[in-house]
């Protein structure tokens, strides 16, 4: 076996690719261990997903220098989860720590490593060891006192035992590892990283590393752990671009919210992590530190349901525009992902980090009009993988397939993961949205509570589809015109005149012009003759109220649904931000449904 005295970009880039296959290879080994900081079994996965991000987007060059920025900045950019985020912070420190060289010695590479130690450690609120940071921290020391070795080769084989025996420490040094006779899932993490990058220095073979595609990033079964308490529900992470606060007033923003927190990454460039009950109110604070480019709230209440807490053996999956409260939400554990929303230059998540209130505050200062991203495939790949490893069959409801691609990805993701887990995934076309979604939402899980056959529920969705009706009020046409969904010159016009418009669907769920006035209370009143046409189909059943920050509007409304049904809504909300946007201020919906 050759020395190797000295590295370039190339010899880091296959490294890293050869360490980052076999995390990817062991990916469910380390989701098997994961029992802190939360027991939620996704290490790996966030691992996983984290280095194939970093490979996605790294573009290596010859030179060390060159290419260890690279690398550090597509591992911000692409880190996942907790240990994800400690991952790249310790790479963004090698980064840091690394002069502009185009190969690198023995001991520049130690010094690096050892310097990148307090990078990890001051991204950390509260730094525990038994974790990853303790495993990297003793394996960078082993390289550190052993700088001024001749060979890379040897120096790194040499140093595996020195990452094993720390790892193996991590059950002395945190209870709850010892408590589950695991070592510490992160710094299992490291350690096949390290022993990928030796078989690949035994072998010399780059043409043996593997290309790993998003497909090779898969959720696997948790193991049980039913008493796990969730103190923070929401697992919280974002890309936070051109910062103007430093890292410990990012800190202390995040202190005042959670716990697990992580701040890693430059002012230019900052990921964070942290687990909280409020998102909404935490992105409202970063929101002023800079440009917020990316954001997660994996909801880990109702993951933990899905794996130890299941009602019933049917999954319901739906999007946020189905506008049903969180007490709903919960009642019928209903999985839900949100549509994005790109407000200015910072991205949020449709009333998990932009709430309905705080959106219409927002919304009525702005002059150009927010926009809505639909769900991805990969999302909706996710979350399938997750509920088809604990549920029998799975039922998702989503917004109409003519107002979004949301329900065709979800298609598309639901046809994949079907045929690997052999489960039933029925994806329906709502043609719909907001309130009349969320009552035919409400329908599936009440049949589902019932017990009744999967292919009834499905057969009896349909039907609930078509004895439901929406009908909006829209109280200007400016937003839609500033959206696109409407040409400039008919909103001029409907401006000019004075027009109040009337929005519903039509059978194949296209939004239509339904009706119009000349005053919202006309069109309120105009509403209400359309439910009285329609309850001649049958008694209505359900109905829901929603509006954009008109609550005169839904007082009037309420008043009249009341008189003519003899009950109150089902409920009355805000219409959720992704549907708020073309809506706009002061519109008022009212959604039946027939028995």
């Amino acid at each position: 076996m050759n020395k190797l005295a000295l590295i370039d970009g190339r010899n880091l880039y296959y490294a890293f690719k050869a360490g980052a296959g076999k995390i990817i290879d062991h990916q469910t080994e380390i989701n098997k261990l994961n029992v802190f900081p939360v027991s939620d079994h996704d290490t790996g996965t966030n691992l996983a997903s984290t280095i194939r991000s970093i490979l996605e987007n790294w573009l290596p060059d010859r030179s060390y220098k060159i290419s260890v920025n690279a690398m550090a900045e597509a591992a911000m950019y692409g880190a996942r989860g907790n240990s994800g985020i400690i991952f790249a912070q310790f790479l963004y420190g090698v980064s840091a720590e690394t002069t502009n060289t185009g190969k690198i010695s023995i001991a520049e590479f130690a010094q690096s490593l050892k310097s990148s130690i307090k990078y990890m450690y001051e991204a950390m609120s509260n730094p525990v060891e038994g974790t990853m940071l303790s495993v990297i921290r003793d394996w960078a020391d082993y390289i550190y006192e052993n700088r001024h070795a001749t060979d890379f080769k040897q120096l790194l084989i040499e140093s595996l035992e020195t990452a094993k025996k720390s790892l193996e420490n991590t059950k002395n040094q945190l209870q709850v590892l010892a408590t589950n006779n695991v070592v510490d899932a992160g710094g299992k993490g490291f350690v096949l990283f390290v022993e990928g990058i030796i078989e690949l220095l035994k072998t010399n073979n780059v043409r043996s590393l593997s290309n790993y595609s998003a497909s090779a990033i898969q959720l696997d079964e948790l193991h049980e752990h039913d008493d796990e308490v969730i103190t923070h529900r929401y697992c919280t992470e974002a890309l936070i671009k051109n910062c103007h606060a430093d890292k410990t007033h990012i800190a202390n923003i995040l202190n005042q919210f959670g716990n697990s927190i992580v701040v890693a990454g430059s002012d230019k460039l900052r990921r964070i992590h942290v687990h909280t009950n409020t998102p909404a109110e935490l992105f409202q604070k970063l929101k002023n530190v800079g440009t917020l480019s990316f954001q997660k709230a994996e909801d880990m209440v109702r993951q933990h349901d899905a794996a130890y807490n299941r009602k019933w053996n049917i999954a319901l999956l739906t999007d946020s525009t189905c506008d049903l409260t969180d007490e709903l939400i919960d009642k019928y554990q209903i999985q839900m992902l949100p549509i994005g929303i790109q407000f200015g230059e910072s991205m949020y998540l449709d009333n998990i980090t932009l709430k309905s209130e705080t959106f219409f505050e927002m919304f009525g200062k702005e002059t150009k009009n927010p926009s809505t991203t639909q769900i991805n495939q990969k999302a909706f790949e996710n979350v399938y993988s997750h509920l088809a490893s604990h549920y029998d069959a799975i039922i998702a409801v989503h917004i109409s397939d003519q107002l979004s691609g949301t329900c065709g990805n979800s298609a598309k993701a639901a046809q994949k993961i079907s045929a690997e887990f052999n489960k039933p995934i029925t994806v329906i076309n709502s043609k719909s949205l907001s309130g009349m979604l969320g009552l035919v939402l409400v329908d599936i899980a009440k049949n589902i509570e019932f017990g009744l056959p999967y292919e009834k529920i499905i057969e009896l969705a349909q039907q609930r589809i078509q004895k439901s009706r929406i009908y909006v009020s829209v109280k200007t046409l400016k937003y839609m015109v500033r959206g696109g969904r409407v040409s400039p010159l008919k909103g001029f016009i409907a401006k000019l005149l004075n027009l109040k418009p009337i929005i519903s669907v039509d059978e194949n769920g296209k939004a239509i012009n339904y009706d119009k006035t000349f005053s919202q209370r006309a069109n309120l009143k105009k509403i209400m003759s359309h439910v009285k046409e329609f309850s001649k189909n049958g008694e209505i059943e359900e109905y829901i109220i929603t509006h954009a920050a008109n609550p005169k509007g839904v007082a009037f409304i309420k008043t009249k649904l009341v008189e003519l049904t003899g009950k109150e809504p089902l409920l009355v909300t805000n219409i959720s931000p992704a549907i708020g946007i073309n809506a706009g201020l002061g519109a008022v919906s009212v959604s039946v449904t027939l028995k």
